[in-house]
């Protein structure tokens, strides 16, 4: 059983960062692995809380509790077990989720410090390489029916994953020129290397998954095709529809884009110099994308964002504000509004904010200022207030705050309105809802049968957790609509929702 006194003797650590000014000299993660006795102290401090609500606090059902005893008896195999149990891809949310389940572990009622589970979960999946190399675990038999996934990101893959080992032929479609969707170009390296998908890649494939890199289906294959090979499809193509402005003046001028795009080139130019052919951050048309020696303004205040503002430390920016239009959230949780165990609205700094830029609060843009040009030199910005009436976000500009930020390339970073429109949803006879997302039924089903969503293309822009959860649930309907033996493990059912104050 835990150690019930183990929080009482040892105090949440995390392991240090990596010095800002060599990490941001490259591209490499933040985080160094923590030493085995920083883990075995921190797996110590999950008490034997009697009910343990970061279950409820992650979709996945993850055995938090069980794991972190494992590892603080030593117990390494059993450990990588009891987390693979429940998550496909661990070395993934160690590395990317927020970690809601730490919102909710008991030993942050009253400000407490929580476990450090997002870490010890990291250690070991990161353990789960060094010990066995990922084993592959192919079906002993095959079903002989097909599944087609398209998109392979952490939804599509951990669907893939589960019908694969339930002996069903899968096949994933990407219409990038390499697989991981989001993981692959949208996250930098900073946060996760890249090394990390193509092992669990090679994983996937050993376990008879194939994959179809490069295509874009409803375009260089047809949804009637689709169907006519596979007997199920299940749809887990994200959320990237980024949420614009269009009613700014001066959106249209030249070095305003989409924060997606910037991360996207940057990620490019990385895995190109990895692979020893250097290549310059642009966009699709041969647009230049780069910050360097740039004044940049970051608009948003969330994850996105804050990937923005590390890319453009490490390509060499002159200067970065990031531009919040809500105040600055307290440091720490206030119970009238956020009640433990839910996740807080608290003030969130990521590690790029210790590696520079300068934050602005509760301000909104008025204007991008022309340079005479068609390029932009400047943001002209107001302070604001915001508030809830009747539903609706309210915002109010203070008279008399206006004033110019330096800007030569601006990113909106302002969240995604769902999945794109795209051919294969109007072949299928899918449709997007209200929030551009697509609906399922109770059994993942989309409008068309045989046709499954997962993801954030059901649920919208969400957690890498939801993501896994979702194509994990989804694997398991497909599994029964083909007739599979037994049930596969649904964590989530479509209308779960997070945690929250009622």
């Amino acid at each position: 059983m835990p150690d019930p006194n183990g929080f009482l003797r040892y105090p949440r650590r995390l392991p240090e960062r990596r010095p800002v000014p060599v990490r941001i000299s490259d591209w490499r993660e933040v985080y160094p692995p923590a030493g085995a006795e920083l883990i075995r102290e921190q797996a110590t401090r999950c008490m034997d809380c009697g009910i343990p609500f970061c279950h409820d606090g992650c979709p996945l059902g993850n055995r938090i509790p069980d794991w972190n005893d494992l590892v603080r008896t030593g117990n390494w195999d059993a450990a990588v077990a009891s987390l693979h149990a429940t998550n496909n891809f661990p070395e993934f949310t160690g590395r990317l989720c927020p970690a809601p389940c730490e919102a909710a572990c008991v030993l942050g009622i009253g400000g407490g410090d929580p476990v450090t589970i997002k870490q010890v979960e990291v250690e070991i999946a990161d353990a789960a390489v060094a010990r066995d190399g990922l084993r592959p675990q192919p079906a002993p038999v095959s079903t002989g029916r097909s599944v087609a996934v398209v998109g392979s990101g952490p939804a599509g893959l951990a669907a893939a994953q589960q019908l694969a080992r339930a002996g069903h032929a899968v096949t994933v479609y990407e219409r990038d020129d390499a697989l991981g969707g989001l993981l692959r170009y949208g996250i930098p390296d900073f946060k996760l290397e890249k090394q990390h998908i193509d092992r669990r890649l090679a994983q996937l494939a050993a376990e008879g998954v194939e994959f179809r890199p490069g295509v874009n289906v409803g375009v260089d294959v047809t949804a009637e095709q689709l169907r006519e090979r596979h007997d199920a499809v299940v749809l887990a193509c994200g959320a990237l529809a980024g949420r614009d402005v269009p009613e700014t003046p001066g959106r249209q001028l030249r070095g305003v884009h989409q924060a997606m795009a910037h991360l996207v080139a940057a990620n490019r130019v990385v895995a190109a110099a990895g692979g020893g052919q250097p290549a310059p951050a642009v966009l699709p048309d041969g647009t230049p994308i780069d910050a360097a020696g740039k004044h940049v303004v970051i608009i948003g205040g969330g994850d996105t964002a804050a990937d923005c503002l590390g890319v453009a430390h490490r390509q060499g920016a002159a200067g970065v504000h990031q531009l919040d239009l809500y105040p600055q959230p307290p440091l720490g949780r206030d119970e009238t509004r956020d009640p433990w165990p839910t996740w807080p609205w608290i003030l969130r700094s990521y590690p790029a904010h210790e590696e520079g830029g300068e934050r602005v609060f509760a301000v909104a843009v008025r204007e991008f200022v022309d340079d005479g040009t068609g390029q932009v030199r400047a943001v002209r910005i107001a302070e604001v207030t915001v508030e809830k009436r009747d539903g609706r976000r309210v915002v109010s500009v203070v008279p008399g705050t206006e004033r110019e930020l330096p800007a030569d390339l601006v990113l909106l970073a302002i969240g995604f309105e769902g999945t794109e429109e795209q051919p294969l949803l109007a072949q299928l006879g899918v449709r997007r809802n209200a929030r551009g997302a697509v609906d399922a039924r109770p059994d993942w089903q989309s409008d068309a049968d045989g046709v499954f969503v997962a993801g954030d293309m059901h649920r919208g822009a969400s957690l890498i957790v939801w993501a896994i959860a979702e194509g994990r649930a989804a694997a398991a309907a497909v599994h029964t609509y083909l007739g599979g033996s037994g049930a596969l493990p649904a964590p989530v059912e479509p209308a779960a929702q997070p945690l929250a104050a009622r």
